[in-house]
């Protein structure tokens, strides 16, 4: 009787199911579709973006690099793009270091 009291005879019956997989599977794959659409899937098309923004680049755009650069494409290789910075200064930066295409007429009013 004493040791009733202690130990409760529910945990000492054996039988009975186990707790079931079904709502800890359901909770992986929430936690799986809320970080897939909260950030895989937006990381995903700024880089599709990107690419395609650098695919576009021609001689004469005005661009942003990523350091804060702004000049105009005055060449194109296939890794590289020469940019005009000022008269008779001119700069090589990676393709993918340019990180915007900016209005035409946006370097005079700098």
């Amino acid at each position: 009787m004493l040791l009733d009291i202690l130990i409760s005879p529910a945990w000492a019956q054996q039988g009975g199911e186990g707790p079931s997989m079904l709502p800890m599977i359901f909770m992986m794959v929430l936690i799986f579709a809320v970080m897939y659409f909260m950030v895989i899937r937006p990381q995903s098309k700024r880089n599709k973006a990107h690419r395609a923004l650098v695919a576009g680049l021609s001689e004469g755009d005005e661009v942003l690099a990523s350091g804060g650069i702004v000049g105009r494409i005055t060449g194109l290789a296939e890794q590289f793009v020469t940019l005009e910075v000022a008269s008779d200064v001119q700069v090589k930066v990676q393709r993918q270091s340019v990180s915007a295409v900016l209005p035409k007429g946006t370097i005079k009013g700098i």
